[in-house]
């Protein structure tokens, strides 16, 4: 069922009284703000949403919303998250969670949540380390990078977050940047909307333990050059004046620039988030810089059933099907003598 918007929400009516505890200079600080934006314009009650986090510093987050929340154990938000959806399918559920919690010990959550269609929120905050237990290399840290339990360097390469939603039948996600507060808030109104369940990778600065991880893309300056913002329906363009684009080479993408060897805006390719098709938007997703920009803002939007939907289809076929007593069900399912 939709929840139904019967009043105007500022964004004060879902800050909570508790004083926020994260170091000054944390990404995490802009994406609590733009949540609570986000919230606001969507115009869903506070009692009506919940938010859900297991164990990290971004998993801190329901403390601080004027909602209702759970802070759960670690790796076990998307478990959590899913039975209140369940439960109460009329909620509007948001799952807080950073990429050690949510991709090591709650990795099979994870990729479950997003196999069923579960109809929550994921903000996946990625800053590529373990931020709450003081340094340790996580599973989206770069190979080779120095860490408190890598002091000579990392052997592993990292998951990618895209990779994982989308290989799960991931029917929503988006990327976008802690600094970029119009994107994160196009984004994460978009996943709310959304019906199924939506990842949002949320690449955040830990100031602390990975200063500067994402500071090749965030920076302002060079922003416009390293990363590309797609939205649905329009030309894949990027640059300080929009004069690169993408295009493809076969089957790989290409940079281009408007105007040299003939190429003109005709020649780019318009973003199609809602095709069922994987194969382009996994190829935005894992672009890589510094011959490629890094995509952020909406990839995939694709409809399909959600798991809670179809639980309640199934409830009610149930309460017509011609099945008296248990003892009537289990005499028509299939049977041995010993």
């Amino acid at each position: 069922m939709e929840n139904e918007i019967t009043q105007q929400f500022t964004p004060k009516d879902f800050k909570s009284d508790q004083y926020v505890r994260w170091c000054p200079g944390c990404g995490d600080h802009a994406v609590l703000n733009v949540l609570q934006k986000a919230m606001a314009e969507l115009g869903i009650a506070p009692h009506e949403t919940v938010v859900v986090s297991g164990i990290g510093c971004s998993s801190r987050l329901p403390y601080y919303m004027n909602t209702y929340g759970f802070h759960t154990i670690h790796g076990r938000g998307a478990a959590v998250a899913t039975g209140v959806k369940v439960a109460n399918p009329r909620l509007t559920v948001w799952q807080a969670t950073g990429d050690g919690d949510c991709l090591a010990i709650g990795g099979n959550h994870f990729i479950h949540s997003v196999r069923r269609n579960v109809d929550i929120n994921v903000l996946l905050f990625n800053n590529q380390i373990y931020g709450l237990t003081k340094g340790q290399y996580s599973p989206t840290t770069r190979r080779g990078m120095i860490t408190k339990s890598s002091p000579f360097g990392t052997i592993e390469d990292p998951f990618r977050p895209a990779e994982l939603a989308l290989g799960a039948r991931g029917t929503f996600f988006a990327r976008t940047l802690d600094v970029d507060l119009k994107n994160s808030q196009e984004c994460m109104i978009a996943a709310a909307q959304h019906k199924g369940t939506s990842v949002i990778e949320i690449l955040v600065n830990c100031v602390i333990f990975n200063n500067g991880a994402h500071s090749w893309i965030s920076e302002k300056e060079n922003r416009p050059d390293r990363t590309i913002t797609l939205r649905h329906g329009e030309p894949m363009l990027f640059g300080k004046n929009n004069e690169k684009g993408l295009v493809l080479d076969g089957f790989n993408l290409k940079v281009v620039t408007l105007g040299e060897n003939g190429i003109s805006e005709k020649d780019i390719l318009i973003h199609d988030a809602k095709c069922e098709d994987t194969a382009l938007h996994l190829k935005l997703a894992l672009m890589e810089g510094p011959e490629m920009p890094i995509a952020m803002g909406v990839i995939r939007d694709v409809e399909k059933p959600s798991y809670e939907a179809e639980l309640e289809r199934k409830i009610d076929e149930g309460k017509t099907a011609k099945v008296r007593s248990f003892d009537t069900l289990m005499e028509s399912l299939e049977q041995w003598e010993m």
